[in-house]
């Protein structure tokens, strides 16, 4: 039997760090203790009762194709396969964190009602306040003080889950999120405050 060749083992080991780095693995296999505490902090949040704002799964292009139609998902930008299974991971997540929703709204596009079906099933209701507003922005701030007021009247005790669109979460964040990425929020008197984020 040969000795094991050290330096060949350093190497596979640094060859294989690497990878899994590269492909966003690391983390996951590292354990919760690579959880950024920011992150772990908006997780505490949800647990006793917080709201976060989650933009819609992957779903490649732009706006919405000059056809669109609510309520005929055909005519609209829809996720695609790496955007359902981003939309089941989010919900094994927030599972695997145990977070349970009290509440879990989305827009009426299909984009967001498929992110909030696959992660939270049987649960979703949808809100045309959470609407997107991209393609008219004259109706973003009467849109976004009524989205706001809806947050505020949260009471829990568990997590409000909002499933909507990137234009309206920067609108009541001042945060532009990734696709399936939540920012989580905690009422601070008459104001919504920012805790912190979750990855999609």
């Amino acid at each position: 039997m040969k000795p094991i060749d050290q330096k060949s083992l350093r190497r596979t080991a640094f060859l294989a760090t690497v990878l899994l780095s590269m492909f966003g693995l690391w983390p996951a296999l590292a354990g919760s203790e690579e959880v950024d505490p920011q992150e772990k902090k908006a997780w505490a949040a949800l647990r006793s009762g917080g709201i976060v704002l989650l933009r819609h799964a992957n779903a490649p292009g732009f706006g919405d194709p000059p056809e669109f139609m609510l309520g005929d998902c055909r005519t609209q930008r829809n996720l695609d396969a790496a955007g359902r299974a981003q939309a089941q991971g989010i919900g094994a997540r927030f599972r695997q964190q145990g977070v349970r929703p009290g509440k879990v709204l989305a827009s009426q596009w299909c984009r967001t009602l498929d992110t909030a079906e696959a992660a939270f099933p049987g649960q979703v209701e949808p809100e045309p306040v959470f609407n997107s507003f991209f393609q008219d922005r004259s109706e973003a701030p009467a849109q976004t003080a009524m989205a706001r007021a809806l947050l505020l009247a949260w009471r829990g005790p568990s997590a409000l889950v909002v499933v909507t669109h990137q234009v309206n979460i920067t609108a009541l964040s001042d945060i532009v999120p990734a696709s399936g990425e939540g920012i989580v929020l905690q009422r601070d008197g008459p104001q919504l405050r920012v805790v912190g984020r979750v990855r999609p």
